[in-house]
């Protein structure tokens, strides 16, 4: 007998077992055969058997009891983000976009994605702040940072929150990991498992993903070139009763609109008579060349909690966000902050600080800015040859949300261009109720000509 048999008989017993469970013939709480019956059932040792028992127990899938013997376990499902929730096609499902984003190599073009080129980024900058933090103390590059977070970062916060007209003292900042993790934070912290939240249709597309995981029941109100659609948006919230409202204010993902001031009262004024709490996304800040009306400012951080992160404009690599929220709701996220990360990456809010305080950053913000607005105009202009319409004019940002000629199709159409090696993002990716699947969202610093190129010719085949 070679070595490597017993072990592929006690694999076998293991995946007979495991099967059974599965199928149900085995339920939770019934009793296994005794080693002896069943190592004369599948005509096997009683070693085997031993053996391959022992190591379910190890799993969790079966549990010991002296004296009685082997009993199935209850079993532990795992969730399942791609299938929580309505069947999709796999193609317009967000967690598929985003992983044939982060998963593509270098040679395939990328106008679906959510950020910039890496030529685009301030690659001199985030050098000079590495260099800077690898000569300080040996606690910043070996420590955990204070449960808020780096104070001068979140001093720094704070003056860039007031000259967007949001006011918020440094002990009203949590540093994160990401703006993701930092709209993690909050739904834990807000949020039980079944309820509602209101999320702009079309929205980011991983604001649906992160519900899923919450196992939140997400509905969606429409959106408009100045904001939600406010009677649909004070209807939904009196019919459904969300606890939260999601949104982009500043750059709308993916639409590019802006939030009107009259709007943005009308959706505070709604939020206060029916005990409503709004998270406002605000990662894109630095794309605006004027200052959009932030909830968080016409709320004074009361109802409203602001995050923002430095991936858009600085670094994806150096991961680092923030929440700015009212005062008493600092401990808590505090808490959650230690029980979900324990303590914060000092050493990536170091290299953060030193980016951006230095003169450098903001030299970068301000070219990237015209770069966009004069991509914006070059890939709507190429895109309108093509009678792909641009649904609104954004004034700042990186995407633009268009209509595709009449008959196509979002999700063929993103099929097609994958299989030419081209990532798109089609419309129902980014919409609660399904009703998108003629729109696209292209990010303009992503669109070249080979692009363009193609689409041409998948639009003409079809």
């Amino acid at each position: 007998m070679s070595q490597t048999e017993p072990l592929t008989r006690i694999a076998s017993v293991m995946a007979t077992i495991r099967q059974r469970i599965e199928a149900g013939s085995l339920p939770v709480g019934s009793k296994l055969p005794s080693v002896r019956a069943f190592a004369g059932a599948i005509q096997s040792s009683v070693s085997t058997v031993v053996e391959a028992y022992n190591l379910l127990v190890a799993e969790g899938m079966i549990v010991s009891r002296p004296g009685s013997g082997f009993f199935v376990a209850p079993q532990v499902i795992p969730l399942k983000l791609s299938s929580a929730g309505p069947k999709a096609d796999r193609a317009i499902d967000p967690l598929w976009i985003s992983r044939q984003s982060l998963e593509a190599d270098d040679k395939v073009l990328k106008p679906g994605c959510g950020w910039l080129p890496a030529s685009w980024m301030p690659e001199q900058s985030v050098r000079k702040a590495l260099r800077t933090v690898s000569k300080a103390g040996v606690d910043s590059l070996s420590s955990y940072s204070s449960l808020l977070g780096l104070p001068a970062l979140r001093h720094l916060v704070s003056r860039r929150l007031s000259e967007k007209g949001v006011e918020a003292s440094p002990d009203q900042i949590i540093l994160t990991d990401s703006g993701t993790q930092a709209i993690d934070l909050l739904c834990r912290y807000l949020l039980k498992p079944g309820d509602t939240v209101l999320v702009d249709d079309p929205c980011y597309f991983n604001f649906q993903a992160l519900l899923r995981a919450h196992r939140i029941n997400m509905v969606g109100v429409r959106y408009t070139p100045t904001g939600p659609d406010i009677d649909a948006f004070a209807r939904i919230v009196v019919e459904t009763g969300p606890r939260l409202y999601i949104t982009n204010s500043g750059v709308h993902n993916p639409t590019g609109a802006i939030l009107a001031p009259a709007i943005a009262h009308r959706v505070l004024k709604i939020a206060d008579q029916h005990d409503l709490v709004i998270i406002e996304d605000d990662i894109f800040a630095d794309f605006e060349h004027t200052s959009a009306p932030r909830l968080a400012g016409f709320d004074g951080l009361d109802r409203v909690a602001q995050i923002g992160s430095f991936s858009k404009t600085l670094s994806a690599s150096v991961r680092c966000g923030f929440i700015a929220a009212r005062p008493e709701w600092i401990e808590g996220l505090i808490d959650l902050k230690i029980a979900t990360m324990f303590g914060g990456a000092r050493l990536n809010e170091e290299v953060v600080y030193a980016a951006l305080s230095d003169g450098g950053y903001r030299r970068h913000t301000d070219a990237l800015r015209v770069k966009l607005e004069r991509a914006r105009r070059d890939v709507g202009d190429r895109l309108r040859a093509l009678s792909i319409v641009q649904w609104t004019e954004p004034r700042a940002g990186m995407f633009l949300w268009c209509e595709l000629p009449e008959g196509a199709e979002s999700a063929d159409l993103t099929r097609k261009a994958l299989a030419s090696g081209i990532v798109l993002a089609p419309g129902n990716a980014f919409s609660v109720a399904q009703n998108a699947a003629s729109f696209m969202r292209f990010n303009v610093a992503q669109t070249d000509s080979r692009t363009i190129e193609k689409l041409s010719q998948l639009l003409r085949l079809r």
